[in-house]
């Protein structure tokens, strides 16, 4: 069963909003077997809106709508939808009791434009929203289904989770979608593709592949629709099985979570704990791991050492390394690593110091240049990179590189590998 969603507001379009509810709506969509195919972002205009709605309708079952539903004047899209089914606004009862109780308490008393939000349109189906005031509306006609869910995202995902998907379960009889993510590193996106175009074509017809690059690394997405899913679930576990005699230990997940994630439940499963000595990342990494609750069983803290003088005092790297080979070294960020997990006696430690840009750099150290280490019980590891020129990414993929090494390092040690 296909589904499209149309998200409305001209502040998506000129990113003064980040419209986070599509991405969350197209996930869970996927997760309970609808096919979401289509993702839209329009102006807040009746001409946009009606446009967009009737190209949608003509091509899929469902058609899921957030925004524009307030009680201000540029809110348009009730009034819109009205028109569209050829219908006119009326008071709900239901949808006005919901209001009155969500604003008791808030307010003193209900005003002209609150009590407008009780008018919908005569021939929808008013949605409980217990956490605001904008209706959700349910429009069934001609088998199709329209809903029209307010753009704050705490209403529509409450709506969707309570609401919409068991209601569009119950309507419709869909497919099992099932993924499994392979995440690949320092294999360029062309490469990759030519190392395992022999392997794609053993892809079973009902399942598919996709590339998702980002810089640095490359998740292999396979999906299988099926209901079969222990043939699927056979099929995944011989299709990466090949997947790592090809490409061998640039894999370094089996799901699709952040490097931080995946690194964090490594470290925890297996009491150990991690420091960092940052220069180039400037406490990125930290920032990363700290972000995961519960970080706190397994991560010490961290030193970021953006002048050489910390890096001497605090960490303990020799003045004869920093003049003799630079900041931006082998030597000195391997003694980094070990100064860091001795300070703070952690089991493993990831340091970092490059040039991150947009200056800087010279022909022998150009920038993007960073060297990155890992310290632990297997010694010490270190490796250069060369990330480019643009400031944001390589601090960026220097965090993200430092704990795949360190996980790739933790994975080889597993008994389990």
């Amino acid at each position: 069963m296909q589904v499209e969603i149309i998200t409305i507001g001209n502040e998506l379009l000129i990113g003064q909003v980040v419209d986070t509810n599509s991405a969350w709506m197209g996930q869970q969509l996927n997760e309970e077997g609808f096919d979401v195919v289509r993702i839209t972002s329009i102006q807040d205009t009746a001409e946009e809106i009606t446009t967009v709605l009737s190209e949608a309708v003509k091509r899929v079952d469902v058609v899921m709508l957030t925004g524009g539903l307030g009680p201000t004047k540029d809110d348009i899209t009730k009034d819109t939808l009205a028109a569209f089914f050829n219908s006119k606004l009326v008071f709900n009862q239901h949808a006005y009791d919901n209001m009155a109780s969500y604003l008791k308490g808030r307010v003193k008393g209900i005003n002209k434009l609150n009590e407008s939000q009780a008018y919908v349109p005569e021939c929808c189906e008013v949605i409980n929203n217990p956490v605001g005031t904008a209706p959700v509306m349910w429009f069934d006609e001609n088998d199709k289904i329209v809903v029209s869910m307010p753009g704050v995202p705490s209403e529509m995902k409450l709506a969707m989770t309570k609401e919409i998907i068991p209601r569009l379960q119950q309507r419709f009889k869909t497919g099992h979608i099932m993924h499994k993510t392979i995440q690949v590193c320092n294999i360029p996106e062309a490469v990759l593709a030519e190392q395992l175009e022999a392997w794609e074509a053993t892809i079973p017809n009902y399942m598919s592949l996709a590339y998702l690059p980002s810089p640095g690394k490359i998740r292999l997405r396979l999906t299988a629709k099926t209901a079969n899913d222990e043939q699927a679930n056979t099929d995944f576990e011989r299709l990466t099985s090949e997947l790592y005699q090809l490409v061998g230990e640039n894999i370094y997940a089996e799901e699709d979570s952040p490097i931080e994630v995946l690194l964090g439940a490594s470290l925890k499963e297996s009491s150990r704990t991690l420091a960092v000595a940052e220069s180039c990342t400037g406490g990125n990494i930290a920032h990363l791991v700290t972000r995961i609750p519960g970080s706190s069983a397994y991560f010490k803290g961290g030193v970021v050492a953006y002048e050489n003088m910390v890096k001497q005092k605090v960490l303990g790297v020799e003045e004869q390394a920093l003049l003799n080979y630079g900041a931006v070294s082998q030597q000195v960020v391997e003694q980094m690593a070990i100064g860091v997990k001795e300070l703070l006696q952690s089991d493993y430690a990831i340091a970092t110091s490059g040039i991150a840009g947009p200056d800087g750099g010279t022909d022998e150290k150009p920038v993007g240049t960073v060297w990155i280490a890992i310290a632990g019980d297997f010694g010490v590891v270190s490796a250069c990179y060369q990330f480019g020129r643009i400031r944001e990414r390589n601090i960026q993929r220097a965090s993200e590189t430092g704990m795949i090494m360190l996980l790739q390092q933790l994975k080889r040690r597993s008994p389990d590998v």
